[in-house]
């Protein structure tokens, strides 16, 4: 699902991709929506049909040989982009360059608790409201992916790193003070910062003095229970649309993670 948030305070505006059309999510809250798998899958790279949806999206062989589907995707501290060994380096270097080999944000956000995550620049607060995030904000910048994960990593010894998506959709997190926070963990982590600055340079990390930014999200009714719709396993699905938080839908049949079905070809009826 495509997502926008107009300022700080605000709703996100959400709307779904069909064909070369979008569908505003919104003004279907507490009307009824229904989704329907035509059981084609298509590669969102290479647009080939696939019996099954790799690394959310992509069929297996691109699965295998594509930069965006590498272990150092999920683990920034592993990135290989510059190993001295040829046949270590990454899977598609002019890609790492634009993606990788650019300013990066450690951050803290406030999902269902204080989590650390790190995102390119360019990214924010898209990735606070893909996780469904009510609170955020950056702490760092830093010039690679590389170095964000170094550092994500250290904090990731303090909190969490992880989002509890079940906790998340059972209702707003209730409101943090993340810079008070965050001024509690800086100096714990020291020893990772001085490394960082040591092997990259005294500017290689900058710490930010930002405000929270403060999410809202459309939702009429969080479900008292969690129960996962899955297209695999429902091809036609859906209900009255009670609410839209980080990339789920919540109807009062269930929930569902539109990201993970993002090559899935749906149509819809309202």
């Amino acid at each position: 699902m495509q997502s926008r948030l107009a300022s700080s305070g605000g709703t996100v505006e959400y709307a779904l991709p069909l064909d070369d059309a979008l569908l505003p999510l919104n003004p279907l809250l507490g009307k009824s929506l229904t989704l329907r798998h035509s059981g084609d899958i298509h590669c969102s790279h290479c647009g080939k049909k696939t019996n099954k949806s790799y690394s959310q999206g992509f069929c297996f062989p691109c699965m295998k040989k594509l930069p965006q589907c590498d272990l150092c995707i999920m683990k920034p501290e592993t990135c290989h982009h510059s190993s001295v060994v040829a046949s270590e380096r990454c899977r598609d270097e002019s890609w790492g360059e634009a993606n990788c080999m650019v300013d990066h944000y450690v951050y803290l956000s406030n999902t269902s608790a204080v989590k650390v995550g790190i995102t390119r620049h360019s990214q924010l607060p898209t990735r606070w409201i893909d996780q469904g995030a009510n609170q955020g904000l950056p702490i760092f910048k830093v010039s690679t992916r590389y170095q964000s994960g170094l550092i994500e990593t250290a904090m990731a010894q303090l909190i969490s790193d992880k989002t509890n998506w079940r906790t998340m959709l059972k209702g707003d997190a209730e409101p943090l003070q993340l810079a008070d926070i965050a001024q509690q963990l800086i100096p714990q982590i020291d020893q990772a910062l001085d490394n960082v600055r040591l092997q990259f340079g005294e500017q290689s990390v900058q710490q930010l003095n930002h405000e929270v930014t403060e999410i809202q999200y459309p939702v009429l009714q969080y479900p008292g229970k969690i129960s996962s719709l899955n297209f695999d396993k429902t091809p036609e699905l859906g209900g009255t649309l009670l609410g839209i938080k980080g990339q789920y839908l919540i109807f009062d049949s269930g929930v569902i993670n539109m990201r993970k079905f993002s090559s899935y070809l749906i149509e819809a009826e309202y």
